[in-house]
């Protein structure tokens, strides 16, 4: 199958200046290597319009405005624990607007807010905060020699690399 190209205004103003001099549709069809059926279109179009631009057709209008995006993102934002389907009812709570937890899904991933699952780890008390900030205040002053006898035994993996595929 042809891949299909848009041909440019001047192009398409001589085929109709043609049209308009008495040639016919498959003349010039086989003339300029153009479908009959795109000729046809065309003059169809000048006939009705008056003009040759292309037809840009928009898919259906955005339930949301400018402002209600706005809205979600910044409520996003405040409340990181809340779901894309506890988002809609707030936002028709404040704005009367009715909208479907994937429309949600889509505004805000398009602004860059993705649906994250919370990072597991062991929660700090009080006295655990306070030991880590007294051992890092002694250690601050540290020289690389010093911290050279250390030895980490964590097994946390750091790197200045991507190495976001390693198992």
């Amino acid at each position: 199958m042809a891949q299909r190209k848009h041909l440019d205004y001047f192009i398409r103003g001589r085929i109709i200046r043609r049209l308009e001099c008495g040639r016919t549709q498959l003349e010039l069809s086989e003339e300029l290597g153009i479908t009959q059926s795109f000729i046809s279109r065309l003059w169809q179009r000048f006939q009705d319009y008056g003009n040759v631009s292309r037809c840009y057709r928009t898919s259906h209008p955005r339930v949301t405005t400018p402002n209600e995006e706005r809205y979600l993102a910044v409520t996003a934002k405040r409340n990181r624990r809340s779901t894309a389907s506890d988002m809609p009812r707030q936002l028709s709570s404040a704005t009367g607007t009715t909208v479907s937890r994937h429309t949600v899904y889509r505004r805000l991933g398009h602004i860059g807010l993705y649906a994250r699952r919370p990072v597991r780890c062991v929660p700090l008390t009080a006295t655990h905060c306070r030991l880590r900030l007294t051992w890092s205040r002694e250690h601050a002053l540290w020289t690389p020699q010093q911290w050279s006898c250390v030895m980490f035994s964590d097994e946390s993996r750091f790197s200045l690399q991507s190495d976001f595929r390693r198992t």
